[in-house]
């Protein structure tokens, strides 16, 4: 089982209504949230492991979770509020406002995390989980509790408006991914990391050296190129589609990614560090297919096996 740790919000899309004003739909969402229900809807065996509320919305996610085929078992309720993201769409493309305060997923301490049984075999993290304390700590300490034996995928996705303390952040984030098998990053994601690098590929190889077996590394609309450890570099064009949004691009991209590499028998430590190009390229076509089909309609809506 391939189990996804983060958070899981509720995205609010702008809508007209009847009298032509805006309003606000509420849609499952969250970049954790959005990888696990791609993945079970791409046939993976699939959990995810968050901090949901015992309110409306946290029924709300549950059921976009169980409808997708993905296990709930790993869920921690609480009484605490949903988080709320308000969607701004500019030309295709999602700009956010956040309200997390006290959340159901922000609140998860190092305590709250259990013990994780033998059929989970791959761990992925990301998104804004990673960057809101207390959270982030916790999701760390599983990772260090849990990584070991464990094929491990991080996309840090990373929004500078969240994180408040950029030293403890980058210190967090770094030994994260001295555990982390393979690491995701937009290209933003890379400058911002490695902000003192003179090239591109000097920034993936700095990243490299963290400790990741492979790096992703995604343009948009130019597709994705990946890095092995062995220096080999292989990319795959985006698929072209008629864009209605971004949402959810990038984690239904990972889905495919991990979704391919598992069907592959890849998705374990031995196998990611033994990669051959053509399997990676395999893999990062697939996370373009899906990802083509996401952006090609409203919300963060990844498509069923049988829609590829």
């Amino acid at each position: 089982m391939i189990l996804c740790c983060g958070e899981a919000l509720i995205d609010m899309i702008p809508t007209a209504t009847t009298d032509g004003r805006q309003g606000f739909v509420p849609h499952a969402g969250g970049a954790i949230f959005n990888t696990a229900v791609a993945l079970g809807r791409l046939g993976a065996e699939v959990g995810m492991l968050s901090g949901l509320s015992s309110d409306m919305f946290g029924k709300q996610l549950i059921d976009g979770l169980e409808h997708s085929h993905v296990d709930v078992s790993h869920i921690i309720l609480s009484d605490r509020p949903t988080t709320l993201a308000f969607v701004q769409l500019i030309d295709g493309h999602a700009t956010y406002s956040f309200y997390d305060e006290n959340s159901a997923g922000r609140m998860l301490s190092v305590e709250d995390m259990p013990p994780l049984a033998q059929e989970v075999t791959a761990l992925y993290f990301g998104g804004i989980s990673l960057a809101c304390e207390p959270g982030a700590a916790a999701y760390a300490e599983l990772l260090k509790r849990a990584g070991e034996g464990r094929a491990v995928m991080l996309d840090p996705n990373i929004r500078p408006s969240f994180i408040r303390d950029i030293e403890s952040y980058r210190r967090r984030l770094n030994q994260m991914l001295a555990q982390t098998d393979i690491v995701k990053v937009s290209d933003e994601d890379l400058n911002w990391l490695m902000p003192d690098a003179t090239s591109l590929r000097d920034k993936v190889a700095r990243l490299q050296e963290l400790g990741p077996s492979v790096v992703i590394l995604t343009r948009g609309g130019e597709g994705a190129t990946g890095y092995l450890a062995n220096g080999t570099q292989v990319h795959a064009s985006a698929v072209r589609a008629k864009i209605v949004d971004t949402v959810g691009a990038g984690d239904t991209f990972n889905a495919g990614v991990m979704a391919k590499l598992s069907e592959l028998g890849h998705l374990h430590p031995v196998g990611v560090a033994q990669l051959s190009a053509e399997t990676l390229t395999e893999a990062l076509a697939h996370g373009a297919r899906v990802a083509a089909v996401t952006v090609s309609r409203a919300g963060a809506n990844p498509p069923w096996a049988e829609e590829l």
